[in-house]
């Protein structure tokens, strides 16, 4: 059924519908992920990376914050993903108790890659629809894309509710 021709939608039936749509991204990515040539991240990395690259320089407890995440495992994160070259840790140069952490040139190629990747197979898909819906998709996900970031984001304006809109912005 043509896009303009649907019904009007509840909530809770686009709430699924947006649900679904988003495994299917996972596994559209997924798939692209393992054929990359810089190897393979898991989700949780790969949003870490996103917040450092974001964010150069960032401490532990700043990268804990934007992730939602307890320190130690931080801090173990991070030693998984220096120990396979993304990322590096340096001295503050505010504090000697603090490290400061920053995308090593293998973690900006790994982004690099995935994000063609992703476009990559996105771009497969958007070209198997009507232009009305890709141009009603644009429309949703912007709107979308400003309820999602004031969700996310404390009137306070934290440091930790900037880096989160920051690696909405740019996933």
């Amino acid at each position: 059924m043509p896009y303009s021709a649907r019904r009007p939608r509840t909530r809770d039936q686009v709430a699924a519908d947006a649900s679904a749509a988003s495994e299917l991204l996972e596994v559209l990515w997924g798939r692209g992920q393992e054929a990359a040539s810089s190897g393979t991240v898991s989700p949780s990395q790969l949003r870490a990376l996103l917040v450092i690259e974001k964010q150069e320089g960032a401490n532990l407890r700043s990268l804990g914050e934007a992730l939602g995440s307890r320190a130690p495992s931080v801090s173990r994160l991070c030693d998984r993903m220096e120990a396979m070259g993304l990322v590096q840790r340096e001295p503050s140069a505010t504090s000697r108790r603090e490290v400061e952490l920053r995308l090593s040139l293998r973690g900006r190629t790994l982004l690099e890659e995935y994000r063609a990747i992703r476009a990559r197979e996105l771009n497969a898909v958007l070209e198997r629809m009507e232009p009305a819906a890709v141009a009603a998709l644009a429309e949703g996900l912007t709107a979308f894309h400003a309820a999602a970031s004031e969700r996310l984001s404390p009137q306070t304006g934290t440091a930790a509710s900037r880096l989160r809109d920051d690696v909405a912005d740019s996933a």
